[in-house]
């Protein structure tokens, strides 16, 4: 008897709740759209640097996917675990976004390997400048990386790409595997019963995390320096508190469902991680304006698209009667980048015993118009 009211009071909580909740998260929502793809317009109207910002957009796109899923997910509790399953299989494609777009900045994977063994050649000169004798060679163990992290050049990279490349595959395959759990009625979604997939799926996920974690803190630590251009702790920090934290949320809320914190309702737990999710997209999408902001791509760099080309043709004239000779020599430099092309002419008149006649200058702007972000 206790248990049936039990029930029907966490039913009566959520039926309360659902509408208002639904309408403060759809408000939520639409500001998180909104904000997101006008920042994702904005990158690919100043889509200079490629290889950077296709990295950004695969980032930031992360932030509609989640809002859009939850309101759906919040507006009709049967659609949660496809909406779930797809916001799993997003957020392993967005890590991998993350990771790239680091490795983009820093140049590369080639350059991000130099730079390791740099470090580690660093580490060395200052162990012998140090005065010792014989600098301690730790072994390149999974306890070592863990308790004590050192640069380990190329090794370090392959083992931070595992890191991140493992949780990617168990992210999405954890997410399959609990649709075909919950089509044979054993997956049991936020319920703590070892009976159930659920446990764990979430036990290993949580592993999984934790390692994909640290091996991102472990790849800041070293590359920061070479970062700094692009503020990369704010970017961490945003990046982390969308994948990781909301993930660790839903856990938190399952486990005080379970304990009877809070309702047991499974309606109540999913529709209340859902909600927090579309408040938090909404956070999101401000914190990507300025994080993620397009202002720094605004101009060509050049040295991504410098492309010049430069022509020298030299003619020989007569002055003063004959008496003298003249060589007139005209260089003409052209810079093509995308949308506009400029071209600059030099003109150097040298009379003979070596006097330099005031040089011309044209310089040239020409603009293709269909091409201009403004």
């Amino acid at each position: 008897m206790a248990s049936f009211i039990n029930i029907s009071f966490d039913v009566n909580i959520y039926r309360d709740l659902h509408e208002p909740a639904l309408v403060i998260g759809g408000c939520f929502v639409l500001v998180a759209l909104i904000l997101s793809l006008l920042l994702i317009f904005q990158h690919l109207r100043y889509y200079t640097n490629p290889s950077e910002q296709k990295w950004i957009v695969g980032v930031i796109f992360m932030v509609p996917v989640y809002a859009t899923e939850s309101i759906l997910s919040l507006w009709n509790p049967k659609l949660s675990l496809a909406c779930d399953i797809l916001r799993n299989c997003y957020e392993a494609f967005a890590l991998y976004s993350f990771g790239s777009y680091l490795i983009a900045c820093l140049g590369g994977e080639r350059q991000v390997v130099e730079l390791l063994e740099d470090e580690s050649r660093k580490q060395i000169s200052q162990s012998l400048l140090g005065g010792e004798e014989k600098p301690v060679t730790q072994k390149r163990t999974l306890y070592n990386f863990i308790f004590h992290p050192y640069v380990v050049g190329k090794h370090l990279f392959t083992i931070e790409k595992f890191g991140l490349v493992q949780y990617m595959i168990l992210k999405t395959v954890s997410a399959f595997l609990a649709l075909i759990l919950e089509i044979f009625g054993v997956y049991g979604d936020g319920k703590f019963n070892w009976h159930y997939g659920y446990p764990y799926i979430t036990v290993v996920l949580n592993f999984s995390q934790m390692w994909a974690l640290y091996c991102l803190v472990q790849f800041y630590n070293v590359t920061h320096h070479k970062l700094q251009s692009i503020k990369p702790l704010a970017k961490f920090i945003s990046f982390k508190a969308i994948v990781f934290a909301t993930w660790w949320q839903g856990v938190g809320i399952a486990l005080l469902c379970s304990l009877r914190v809070l309702p047991k309702e499974r309606k109540f737990q999913t529709g209340l991680q859902d909600f927090l999710i579309c408040i938090e997209m909404a956070i999101a999408a401000i914190a990507h304006v300025f994080v993620f902001s397009s202002s720094p791509y605004h101009y060509v760099p050049t040295s991504v698209y410098e492309e010049f080309t430069a022509q020298k043709a030299e003619t020989t004239l007569n002055i003063e009667d004959g008496e003298k000779s003249a060589v007139v020599e005209k260089i003409e430099t052209k810079a093509e980048v995308p949308g506009t092309s400029v071209r600059e002419s030099v003109q150097d008149i040298v009379v003979e015993g070596g006097q330099k006649v005031r040089p011309f200058l044209f310089c040239f702007f020409t603009p293709a118009t269909s091409l201009l972000p403004w």
